[in-house]
This record gives C-alpha cells, structure tokens and sequence, in this order.
C-alpha cells in the first residue's frame, strides 16, 4: 500500500464490502464461495413465487405533483416519482421483482383486526397475506384508480373494502371505504395502513443509497399526524403523508410480519394506525401507548371512509410551511419537547382554527397558560414540567380536530447530571481486587431491571469495558466530571484512568503503547480456573471473543473514549484547583496526545472514517496549541488533515464499519469546515438533517436515526428505530456548530437542541442511564442495559449551551435559558447543568467557560452591550477562564479591565461571596 495514499485500497475494499449480500448484524462478512455457502435472506426472498400480477402489466398516472405507477392486478404502488425529481422514486420500486409475493406489503396495502360485538376475540385480515387479482372500479373525474379488494380477502371477511385513488383538489390521495355487509355491528379494533417507501440499502454503495434512498419519521399527533419522507442526501423534494379527512395517526407499528430481510442495510416497514385497541389490549398490554387506543364501530349496511394524503415538500427546513399552506396543524416547541422542570418553554400552534380545548395526560404533568398571539394565527401558550416523566397535551380545535404533542418531563439538568454521577460511581463503581481480566476500580455495565452489574455477557464488550457497549458507562462517568466537577467522584476515576485504562483497557508501553484493546473481558475457558464463566449464557457466538480477539488494537472507534478520558483529567487538572491530585495535567495531556496518534498508527483502517466522538481530537488540537505544544499540534493537525483530504474526494464521506451508518457526520463535519473544505461540511449536514428530524414528539424530535444498536449493546436486541440512542448527542455537535454560523435558522437550532436534550432524556429518576429508549409499541420503555449510552452523554457534555435568538416570527426564545425582557433589554438565565456556554445569536457571539459558571447573560437590543453574571467562587474554582467567540457576521467585542493569558483566554477572578458581573462593550 503506497505510504502516500493509504486509503485508496481500503476505499475499494469498502466499496466491494458495501455490495456484498445482506450483513445480519455482524461486524465482519465472511467470503465463502458460491458453490457451498448459504442462500442469503435476499436470495431466498428472489426464490419466493411471484403473485402480485408484476407479468400483468403497470398503469401510469399523471398527477400535477407525482407520476403514480400501480401493478395493475393489485393496483398496489409500483412507483411514486416525483415530477419535479426525475428517476426518483419514493418507494422501493426496484425491488419489485423480489418482493411480489405473499405476505410482502406495498402501499396501498390494508390491515384490520375486526370482531362483532358478541365475539371475544379479534380476527386479523390484510391484503397482504394471500394475494389475487382486485376487480377494477369505474374511474371518475377525481378517482384516477379504484378497485374491489375482496379477491385479496379471504371470502369471510364480513366487509366490503374499496379501494380509491384520487386527487381531491389537486392532491394525490388514497382512499378506502368499508362497508358492513353483516346484519350485526362490527368493530374495528386496528386499522393499519403500511407505509412502504424506501429505506433498503441492501446492496448498494454509499453514493446509490444516497441518491436513491429515503429515510421516513412519524408525528404520531392524531388527526395532526404527519410521515415526513426524506431522501439519505436531504435534498429536496420530501414528501409528506397527511391525513385525508379525520384520519387519524395513533400508532406507528413495524411490520415485522414483511419476509424482507431485517438488519443493518434495512430497518423495516411500518404502518400507520388509525385505530390500535386490539393490539393495546394484547401485544402491547404492558406498554403506554404515545395515545389512547381507539376502535371504530360500523353499524349493519353503513360505511366507514379514510386515508392518506401524499404532498410535496421542496426542502426539509420547508415541512412546516408546506403543511400549514395545506391547512394541517402545526406545533412548534420551544426549546423542545424535553422539559426540564426549571424551565419555562413556549408552544406555538399554527392553524386556521381556534382551540377549543387542551387536556393534559397525566393531568398534573403539566401547567399551561394561554399567552397573547405571537403573530396572527398562531396561538401562543406557556408550558411548565411539573411531575417527571412522560406527559402527553390533546388540544382540540373549534372544528373538532385533535392534536397531541408528547413531552418528556426530566428533573433540572443540574440535578439530573448530578444524579447520572452519582449512579455511575456508587451502583456502576465495580471493585474486585482479585477480578482475572484486570477491571478492578472500575465504572461497569449495568443491568437497570436486575438492579446488577454485568460482569460477564456474550458479547465480551458489554463486561469488557471497551468498544461502546462496553467504554459507555466509564465515558458517561468522564463527562460528568467534565459538566459537574465532583471531588469524591474524580477520585475514584483517577483510579480507574490511571490504572485500569492505563496498562490495562490500553497499552502503557513498548511497541503497542497507546493502542487500545477491544475488551478486556474475554472467553477462553482453556485459561481460567474452573467456574470462570457462567454456565447459562451462551458463548457460542461470534461475539465470545477469545484472548486474542479482544486483545486486538485495531478498531480505531475504541480510541476517542481513552482520548476523552485523559482529556477530562487534563481540563481539571488544568482549569481548577485540587480536584486532580495523581497525576499533572501535562501527563493528562500527553496521553490524550499520544492516544490520536496511537490510532492513526496502530488502527489505521477504521482511522479513515469520521469517528463517533471525533470531536473530542479537535478540542485536543485546540489545547496543544493553547498551550504550546506546537510540535504535538503540528503532528496532530497533519494527520487530521490527510484524513479531511480523503473525505474530500468522497461524494458521501461516511464510511463506517456498516454498509450505512450516522456516527461518522460529526467528525467529517468539523474537520471538513476546520480545513475549508466547505462542500463537503455542506453535504455533512444536509445528510444529517435528512436523518435527524424535528416534530412534536420527544423521542423523535433531534432523534438522529440508529435502528442496529441493540444488538451491540441492549438487553432486549432487535433491530428496531432507537430513540435517543447516540445518534442524537453526536449529530447534535454539528447541527449546532452550523447554527452560530447561521444564527437566524432556527431549524438548526431546533434540530440541534432537539438532540442534545434528547440525550439526557431517558436517564431515569434516580440516575441510570439507558442504552436508549425502544420505538415499538409493544415496548415503548427504556432499555435495560447502560450498554452504549456513554457518547450520547459525550455529545451533551461537549455541546450543551444556552441561546438566545430573535426570530422574525416567534420573537426571542431561550434555548438553555429562561428568558424575560424589560424594554431593549432581554435577560436570560442559564438552566443547564453546566452553565459553561452562551450563544447570543443577535450579536453571533459565542461564549465559553473553561471554569466557572455563568448565571445569566443580559443584551441590549439597542446597543449591543451585554452583561455576564457569574457565580461566585469555590473551593476549586477561584478563577474563570472565559472564550470570546466571534462568528464573521457578528460584533466584535472588547472585555475591558480583564487580560487574556498565553493560552489566549480571559482569566476572571471570582468573587468568594458573591457574583462577578463582567460587561462586554462592542467594538464601533
């Protein structure tokens, strides 16, 4: 391999690796010729018979906004392209030929589960399971297709179901009618329709996927409901499915029935339910439903109407427009749905009728007030946490139309982080001097449902303190320190930082120094004493890493949480006084240095990839430079920056260890905007935001999308859309990065700070933090196992911050802050837990703490002058070291009476008994 180019084989080899047949949920694909290995899922599926009518031929609608193409014996969706996007298509259209057999969904599928009111049980029909040929119904003026759809029916459904496909005032809509043909009441206890579009990435290389493929997120709000459809790219057009008439979105369930293969290249399909007792009162009996379930009751000889809407969006950022130009409910919260209960936050509602009413659920959840109107036509309301926990808002309209919007209520972040801390060093703090893989004084797994630590699992990770599943728990404990400095807990991570990381999760010395191991844990019974291992779990897997295997150095994602682990313990020691007492900060920092360039050498294949907590070597680059450390630096930004010249030849530079994957956006992002390779940070956050969503609902809002995760590091492991897994936390750290460069787009930062609330909002009340939270609506909970949650942590630790902007529209908002205004002035008083970072968008001036805290931050409108406020000293912050940054379109700033340091940052003695005010003069 020529030492100039290094990474123009692994290029290829990755190429080659991204077409190989279906990877179920494995690291590594194994080359085993034709002749003798297995059929693959996907072969398999080819084989099945075809009985959709494909061989029938293809009808072909033109609509003002979509060339419609239906299978004519189903009339089933064979494509949806939009007009103005040529070649595209939104559903999987290419896959045709595979999935036309029983059992496979398509849109313009329906599921039911139905009884009469004297059964006791539900019986279950879909046009999906056993299909036939639909007998054609007169087209009309607005119905462009329709059909009978009892020749996909078993003969003893007692209904009569039609199919329509119309366009009512122009829209695509489709449309079903049921009838009851019986002479007894029937009830409809799940009505689904399968939302099937494209998001298979089996088999295609990053560019393909990219140009070809969609990612879907539901607003599960009842009649406000919405799909917004976005391509991998996010470039427009993205299409939006709304409700035609009172239909409402209740649930969202996968498809887990569909026979196309599940895993790392394909989440799934789902369904949108407008009604879901059947399923509420039987599979998802133990879980809380994001709504009250609800059933449909057709009396003998009447019919029932409903359906979808398919709109056009030009642009991701331009949903909310579309759909309020469409006369669709809009909610806006700000800062989001993630409610601390210290903060104030505000509830826009956008639509042409009033509100009747709004109830809340649980009713002492939460407290609401009705404010004047922003602007004319959207309602404006003031919404306060006031018991922890899920809370969910019904607001009906004066024309009947309901909305939910779904909160989560978490304690005041101060007292949250603080509580995580405490966890991760009482109930994770693992001691066993005599433990035979070396974890002693240590921050471990832990199983939240068995209330127990995890000494041992399958998977060696999740018991070996490396990879994710593994490093979470020790990373999350880090980064406390790093919001919330605790003395008592530093010492025990001294501990484990210095003894148990160092010379033992990585290597102290000769030829592998730096390098880090991918467990610590290992299965190798030849080696242990007799009762080593626990007879009842199953080590016959590939993840039972042996000796050898998991002493492997060579996955370079395992580095950045030794990297920010020495980097915490260098900011401590260097920023306060007494809180690090082993070691100096100097060493600190010298092995946070040598751990970067430890991957560069040691893990040189993965190295080519953006890496989850990549942010972390750039905040290393920065402080060798603070402190001049200029050969270091030199080093460091020279091998960064080859690997920023290898993105940029890269269309999509988001390679990973899986076919596809939403981890390596934030590292790509931030050197490609530190070298000036602009394009390619553009095209960073474009695919970020087609992936990372903002709607009314807590779990989706800035939920980046992860949907393998679980197998790696969860107790219960499917694939399955994960909420707030650390998607959320690392995506979060580019999306805000590129709002203080565009301080008046307020969809970055409500996207931003969607994910970095969302990736404190499922640690529990007494401090546990999850792996993430499951999307299924049979289980609708936390995971149990800590497993990976650690660089979601990270991504708050290193991001979390108060804004304050002035929207044309919505007027000043806190973000991070509650905020009041007196006149030309507005003050904002900070609420995370930090307090360390204040961004002042009218001013675009960033404001960072090394040490101390603000309290609050005042600007006046008028002059620009700006007023910081303090807190007052402690035992190990006598001094704050304050950062001025200035975005190229904001003031500039003088801070009189204080002097910046060799490390070019404001040193503020703090004042021992009070605050120290500090006022910021622009510069004329």
């Amino acid at each position: 391999m020529p030492a100039a180019n290094p990474f123009t084989f692994l290029t290829l080899l990755l190429k080659n690796v991204q077409k190989l047949a279906f990877l179920s949920a494995i690291f590594c694909v194994i080359f085993i010729p034709s002749s003798t290995r297995a059929q693959s899922p996907w072969e398999k599926l080819a084989k099945r018979p075809s009985t959709l009518g494909v061989d029938k031929g293809i009808l072909t609608f033109h609509t003002p906004d979509f060339t419609l193409k239906l299978v004519g014996a189903s009339q089933t969706v064979a494509a949806l392209e939009p007009n103005t996007e040529k070649g595209f298509d939104f559903t999987p259209g290419d896959r045709l030929p595979v999935r036309s057999g029983d059992g496979l969904y398509h849109l313009g599928d329906l599921n039911l589960r139905i009884k009469r009111l004297s059964d006791t049980g539900w019986t279950r029909y879909s046009t999906a399971t056993k299909r036939g040929m639909v007998k054609a119904l007169p087209a009309s003026d607005s119905v462009i297709a329709a059909a009978d759809l009892a020749g996909t029916l078993p003969a003893d459904i007692p209904l009569k179901i039609e199919r329509y496909w119309k366009l009512i005032n122009g829209r695509l809509t489709l449309q079903f009618k049921i009838t009851n043909i019986t002479g007894a009441d029937i009830e409809i206890g799940d009505l689904g329709i399968p939302v099937i579009f494209n998001n298979i990435m089996e088999g295609k290389t990053l560019e393909e996927a990219h140009a070809s493929n969609v990612f879907y997120d539901p607003y599960i709000g009842r009649d406000a409901g919405y799909l917004q459809v976005t391509r991998l790219s996010g470039h427009g057009p993205d299409l939006l499915v709304v409700p035609s008439g009172r239909t409402a979105f209740e649930a969202y369930n996968p498809l887990l029935d569909d026979p196309t293969p599940r895993g790392v290249t394909f989440e799934g399909f789902y369904e949108w339910m407008v009604h879901s007792s059947a399923s509420a009162g039987k599979e998802w009996k133990a879980a809380q439903p994001w709504n009250t379930p609800t059933s449909h009751i057709i009396k003998p000889g009447d019919s029932y109407t409903f359906g979808l809407g398919f709109i056009l969006s030009k642009e991701i950022k331009n949903i909310e427009e579309t759909l309020a130009a469409h006369n669709r409910p809009v909610a806006i919260g700000a800062p989001g749905y993630v409610l601390p209960l210290d903060v104030n936050a505000r509830l826009f509602l956008r639509y042409s009728q009033q509100v009747a009413k709004i109830e809340v659920e649980p009713a002492e959840a939460l407290v609401l007030e009705k404010l004047p109107d922003t602007k004319p036509g959207i309602q404006t309301y003031s919404v306060r946490g006031k018991k922890w926990g899920r809370a969910g808002l019904t607001i009906t309209y004066q024309d009947g139309l309901t909305q939910t919007v779904h909160y989560k209520v978490i304690k005041p972040e101060s007292e949250l982080v603080k509580d995580y801390g405490h966890f991760l060093t009482h109930q994770q703090w693992y001691q066993n001097p005599s433990d035979p893989f070396g974890r002693n004084n240590s921050v471990i797994t832990y199983d939240y449902e068995k209330k127990q630590q995890v000494t041992q699992d399958s998977r060696a990770w999740i018991a070996g303190l490396s990879d994710e599943g593994g490093a979470g728990s020790w990373l999350g404990a880090m980064m406390k320190e790093f919001v919330l400095p605790d003395k008592a807990e530093i010492d025990k991570l001294q501990l484990f930082a210095n003894h148990t990381l160092w010379g033992g999760i990585q290597h102290s010395d000769g030829a592998q120094k730096y390098g880090v191991k991918k467990s610590l844990f290992y299965y190798q019974p030849d080696q242990m004493p007799p009762g080593t291992y626990d007879p009842n779990i199953n080590y016959k897997t590939w993840a039972a890493w042996d000796h050898k295997s998991a002493d492997d150095i060579g996955r370079s994602y395992n580095y950045p949480h030794v990297a920010a682990a020495h980097w915490v313990l260098y900011r401590l020691a260097r920023n306060h006084v007494g809180l690090v007492t082993e070691k100096n900060w100097q060493w600190h920092l010298n092995n946070a240095f040598g751990t970067v360039m430890g991957m560069i050498k040691l893990a040189p294949y993965y190295a080519q990839f953006g890496q989850m907590e990549g942010t972390v070597f750039f905040l290393i680059l920065s402080d060798l430079k603070a402190e001049g450390w200029n050969t270091q630096a030199k080093q460091l930004e020279e091998a960064m920056k080859k690997r920023a010249i290898h993105w940029s030849t890269l269309q999509y530079p988001f390679g990973s260890e899986m076919p596809w994957d939403s981890t390596g956006q934030e590292e790509v992002y931030l050197w490609s905007k530190y070298f000036g390779y602009n394009d390619k940070a553009t095209v960073t956050i474009n695919a970020i935001l087609g992936y990372m969503p903002t709607v009314p609902h807590w779990g989706y809002n800035g939920s980046a999308r992860r949907y393998w995760d679980f197998l790696y590091g969860g107790k219960l492991s499917r694939i399955e859309r994960q909420l707030h897994h650390y998607g959320s936390g690392m995506n979060a750290i580019p999306v805000l990065s590129e709002y203080r460069d565009h301080p008046q787009d307020l969809y970055l930062l409500r996207v931003g700070y969607g994910g970095t609330m969302g990736a404190i909002a499922n640690i529990t009340e007494d401090g546990f933090g999850p792996a993430a939270f499951h999307s299924f609506p049979s289980t609708l909970k936390i995971d149990g196992l800590s497993g990976d949650y650690g660089p979601n942590f990270f991504g708050y630790a290193v991001n979390s911050a108060t804004y304050v902007m002035n929207d044309p529209t919505l007027g000043w908002l806190a973000f991070g802050g509650n905020l009041s205004k007196a006149g030309d002035k507005v003050l904002v008083k900070t609420t995370t837990a930090a307090k360390s970072r204040v961004f002042i968008a009218p001013a675009g001036l960033w404001l960072t703490l090394d040490a101390g805290q603000f309290d609050a931050a005042e600007y006046n409108n008028a002059t620009g002058a700006i007023t910081l406020t303090l807190k007052k000293a402690d035992a190990y912050t006598p001094v704050a070291y304050l950062h001025l940054t200035q975005n190229a379109k904001g003031r500039k700033y003088q801070l009189k009476s204080y002097r910046l340091t060799q490390r070019n940052v404001y040193e503020i003695k703090l004042n021992k008994k009070g605050e120290t005010v500090i006022n910021l003069v622009p510069v004329k």
